[in-house]
C-alpha cells in the first residue's frame, strides 16, 4: 500500500470522477485507474461502485477514505516537522472562521502570514461557532476564531478569549427608531427579526438575552450568512442583533445602541494534541504561545 495510491483513492472520493481526479493528481486517467485498482486487490475489496455515470464509495471505499485521509495528514505532517528543524515553516494551515469575526483583522493578518511562510498552503473555512470547534476536535482545522455568549467555554481544545462586546441593532434606513440614541429590547420586541438558526453560538446569545429581559420576539428570517442577513434588512423585512465591532462592515446600515444588550465573546482555539509547525508559527505570528500553560 503506498501514500500516492492513497491520494488517488481521495481524489477520487472528491471529484466521483476518475477523469478530474486525475487531472486534479496531474497523472492519466489509465495510471490512477491501474493503482487503485492495484491497492483494491490488495485490500480484496472495491472502493469504488462506477457507472458511466457516476462514481461512488463502497461501504469498504467509506471505511478506507478516513484512514487514507489520516495517513496523508501524517507523512505530510512528518515532512513538515523536519523541515522546521532546518527552519522551514512549510505544510497545511487549515483556519476556520465566523463570518463576523472582528478581533482580529483576518484577511491581513492571512496576508502577512502568506508573505513570510510561502510554502505554507492556507485553507480558509467560514462557519458557525460549534461546527468549527468540532472540525478542531477532529484535527480537521488546525485553528478556529469563534463567537460565544459570554460564560461558554469551549471543551476539548485549548484557546483563548480574544475580545468581548454588546450587540447592537441594525435596522433599515428610515426605521421609524433610527433617530434613537438608545433603546431596550422591550421596544425592539414587535418587530420581525433577522437572526442565524436556532441551536447556534450567534443564535442563543440574543436568545438569552431576550429571555433574561422577559421579551418575547418573532424570528421571521432565519439566515446562515451575514451577507443575506444584511440583504434582508436592506429591505426593510426585519432587523438583525449583530456585534458592535462588526458593524462596520455595513456601512450603509444604520445601528442602534442597546441598553440591555446581548454580549459576546470572541475566542481563538486551537488542539489539545501539539501543533504543526505552521499552526504553531501562525499562533506565534498573533502573539499566542501554543505550549500547553497557554491554554485550556
Amino acid at each position: 500500500m503506498e501514500l500516492q495510491q492513497m491520494r488517488y483513492v481521495v481524489a477520487v472520493a472528491e471529484t466521483s470522477n476518475f477523469t478530474r481526479a486525475a487531472e486534479q493528481c496531474l497523472v492519466v486517467q489509465s495510471a490512477l485507474s491501474h493503482q487503485i485498482a492495484r491497492l483494491e486487490r490488495e485490500l480484496g475489496a472495491k472502493l469504488f461502485d462506477r457507472t458511466s455515470r457516476r462514481v461512488r464509495l463502497t461501504p469498504a471505499g467509506e471505511a478506507f477514505l478516513p484512514a487514507a485521509r489520516q495517513a496523508l495528514d501524517a507523512a505530510e505532517r512528518a515532512r513538515a516537522e523536519v523541515a522546521a528543524v532546518a527552519g522551514e515553516i512549510r505544510g497545511r494551515l487549515a483556519i476556520g472562521a465566523i463570518p463576523t469575526v472582528a478581533a482580529i483583522d483576518l484577511p491581513t493578518t492571512l496576508k502577512h502570514f502568506h508573505l513570510r511562510h510561502r510554502q505554507v498552503r492556507i485553507s480558509l473555512r467560514s462557519g458557525a461557532s460549534e461546527e468549527l470547534i468540532e472540525r478542531v476536535r477532529q484535527g480537521t482545522l488546525d485553528i478556529a476564531f469563534l463567537g460565544l455568549p459570554v460564560g461558554v467555554r469551549p471543551k476539548g481544545v485549548r484557546g483563548r478569549e480574544l475580545a468581548r462586546g454588546d450587540l447592537v441593532a441594525v435596522v433599515a434606513p428610515g426605521h421609524p427608531l433610527v433617530d434613537e440614541d438608545r433603546v431596550d429590547l422591550h421596544q425592539l420586541s414587535d418587530e420581525p427579526f433577522v437572526d442565524f438558526p436556532p441551536g447556534s453560538a450567534a443564535r442563543a446569545q440574543s436568545d438569552e438575552a431576550f429571555a433574561a429581559a422577559a421579551v418575547r420576539r418573532e424570528v421571521a428570517f432565519e439566515v446562515t450568512t451575514v451577507d443575506f442577513m444584511a440583504r434582508l434588512i436592506r429591505q426593510g423585512l426585519g432587523i438583525g442583533l449583530l456585534p458592535a465591532a462588526f458593524v462596520s462592515e455595513l456601512p450603509d446600515l444604520p445601528v442602534l445602541q442597546i441598553r440591555d444588550a446581548p454580549a459576546r465573546m470572541e475566542h481563538l482555539i486551537w488542539s489539545r494534541f501539539p501543533p504543526s509547525p505552521a499552526a504553531a508559527a501562525f499562533l506565534s505570528a498573533l502573539g499566542i504561545s501554543s505550549e500547553p500553560s497557554g491554554g485550556q
